[in-house]
C-alpha cells in the first residue's frame, strides 16, 4: 500500500505551510460572472447552496445548482465532457475520475491562491484529486469505514471491542459462547464490489495492495493469500451468520439490525439505519463504534468512497468557478453545516473538522474514529478498468467463500492473469 504518489505529500506540506481560511480576491474581479455546478443529488451539497448568499455577496458571483440522481450522474457527466459547455463545475466519484480525465483541469495554482490548506485533506481522499501529478479536483465528500459493536453482548461476554483483526475472532468466539448471535456479519457474495471492501484492509495490513508500482497485480502475492486466507477462513472459524457466503452488504447491515450479530465493518453513514425504529430492532444504546481493527502490528486502514469538484475544461469561467471551489472546501463551511441542529449531516472531510471537539461531542465521537483510521489510510487506486477489475476479484472472492474454489494462491493467480490482460 505504499504506491501513494509523492505529489499528494509535496503538495499538502507546501500549500499547508502558508495556508489561509478562505477570503474572497480582493476587488470582486470575477462580479457578474455565474458559475453552472453539476452535482450528484445530495442533501449535503443541497446544504452548501442554502449558503452561497454569503459568497455570492462577498464576490459578485452567481451559482446555479443543477443536480442529478446517483444513478444517472456518470452518463451526465460523460455527456458533459463529449459535448461540452454547460456546467463550469462538476461533482465526480473516485471511480470514475480517471475515465473523465479530459473533463477537467488543472487548478493548482488558483487553489494555491485561494489559501487552501491541502494538508487538511487525508491523503485517502485527496489523491482521488490528483492526475499525473496535478491538482485536478478537491474532496467534499468521503466516507469511511467504522467498526460498529453491540456494547450490551461485549459485556455480557466479558470482551471489549477489537483494536485488531485477530483480536476480532477472539471477541466473536467469545460473543457466541455467550450469547445467540453471532460474531460478525460480512459480505462475501458479488455485488458491485462488496466484498472486497473489508478484505482490502485486511490486504494492506499484511503489506500488501492491489498493484505494485509498475501497475501489475500483486494481489497475489504471499501477503494478498495471507489475507485471503484470513477472510475467507471467518466463514470455517464459523464466527459469521450462516449463509453469509452470499452475504452482501445488506444482508450483513440486516443481521446486525436484527440483533442476529454482534459486529458489523461498514460505512459510517449506516450508522442511521441502525437505530431506526422502522427498519432495527436495536436501541441507539445498543449500537457503538470504532475505527476498524488493523492487522496486528499494522497501521489502521480504510476503504474510502469519495466525491471531488473540479473544474471543467470547456468553462468560459474558469477563475471565478475556482473561486468557488475555495469556498466551498473551506472547513469553516463543512463544520458549520456538521454543526447545525436543524441537519443531520455527518460528512466531513477535512482533519481539523475530523478531530473537532464540538464535532465529535455532537456526533459521540464518531470523526475521531474515522480521523484515527484515515491519518493512515492510503485508499484504492481507481483506473477507468476499475468496474472490470473489481468484478474479476469478487469472483474470485465469492467463489472462495462458497467453497466452489479451495486453492487461494490458484485463484488469486487466475484473477491477476485475467486482470492484467486488461491493464
Amino acid at each position: 500500500m505504499k504506491n501513494l504518489s509523492s505529489t499528494i505529500a509535496i503538495a499538502a506540506s507546501l500549500w499547508g505551510a502558508q495556508a489561509l481560511a478562505w477570503e474572497a480576491t480582493e476587488g470582486r474581479p470575477f462580479e457578474g460572472q455565474t458559475v453552472n455546478v453539476l452535482a450528484v443529488k445530495s442533501s449535503q451539497f443541497e446544504a452548501h447552496e442554502a449558503r452561497l448568499a454569503e459568497f455570492e455577496e462577498a464576490t459578485g458571483i452567481d451559482v446555479v445548482y443543477d443536480y442529478v440522481p446517483f444513478p444517472n450522474m456518470k452518463e451526465a457527466l460523460t455527456t458533459e465532457m463529449v459535448a461540452g459547455g454547460d456546467y463550469d463545475v462538476v461533482s465526480v466519484m473516485d471511480q470514475w475520475v480517471v475515465s473523465l480525465q479530459n473533463l477537467m483541469t488543472p487548478i493548482g495554482p488558483g487553489i494555491e491562491a485561494q489559501g487552501t490548506d491541502l494538508s487538511d485533506f487525508p491523503a485517502a481522499h485527496l489523491r482521488h484529486g490528483m492526475l499525473d501529478g496535478e491538482l485536478i479536483g478537491l474532496p467534499v465528500r468521503g466516507h469511511v469505514q467504522l467498526l460498529f459493536y453491540r456494547p450490551d453482548l461485549l459485556e455480557a461476554a466479558g470482551v471489549n471491542p477489537p483494536q485488531t483483526w485477530e483480536e476480532m475472532v477472539t471477541v466473536a468466539k467469545a460473543v457466541q459462547d455467550n450469547t445467540d448471535a453471532a460474531g460478525i456479519a460480512l459480505p462475501y457474495g458479488k455485488l458491485n464490489g462488496q466484498n472486497l471492501m473489508v478484505w482490502m484492509n485486511l490486504l494492506w495490513g499484511n503489506g500488501g495492495d492491489l498493484f505494485d508500482a509498475d501497475g501489475s497485480p500483486a494481489f497475489n502475492s504471499d501477503a494478498g493469500v495471507a489475507a485471503t486466507q484470513t477472510y475467507v477462513g471467518y466463514i470455517g472459524e464459523e464466527i459469521v451468520p450462516a449463509g453469509s457466503a452470499v452475504f452482501v452488504e445488506q444482508d450483513a447491515v440486516n443481521s446486525f439490525k436484527q440483533g442476529n450479530s454482534a459486529m458489523l465493518p461498514v460505512w459510517w453513514w449506516v450508522r442511521s439505519q441502525l437505530t431506526d425504529p422502522e427498519q432495527s430492532t436495536l436501541t441507539a444504546d445498543q449500537v457503538a463504534f470504532t475505527s476498524l481493527p488493523s492487522v496486528d502490528g499494522a497501521d489502521r486502514t480504510t476503504y474510502t468512497n469519495t466525491w471531488i469538484f473540479g473544474v471543467t475544461q470547456e468553462s468560459d469561467a474558469k477563475d471565478a468557478a475556482t473561486e468557488f471551489l475555495g469556498w466551498l472546501t473551506d472547513p469553516a463551511l463543512e463544520r458549520e453545516v456538521l454543526l447545525d441542529p436543524d441537519l443531520s449531516e455527518v460528512v466531513a472531510v477535512h482533519m481539523s473538522n475530523l478531530t473537532d471537539p464540538e464535532v465529535n461531542e455532537r456526533w459521540g465521537g464518531m470523526h475521531q474514529a474515522a480521523a484515527d483510521a484515515l491519518a493512515t489510510a492510503e485508499g484504492v487506486e481507481f483506473g477507468d478498468d476499475w468496474p472490470r477489475i473489481a468484478l474479476i476479484l469478487e469472483t474470485a472472492i465469492s467463489s472462495l467463500a462458497s467453497g466452489e474454489e479451495s486453492d487461494v494462491q490458484a485463484a488469486l493467480d487466475k484473477a491477476a492473469e485475467e486482470i492484467a490482460a486488461i491493464r
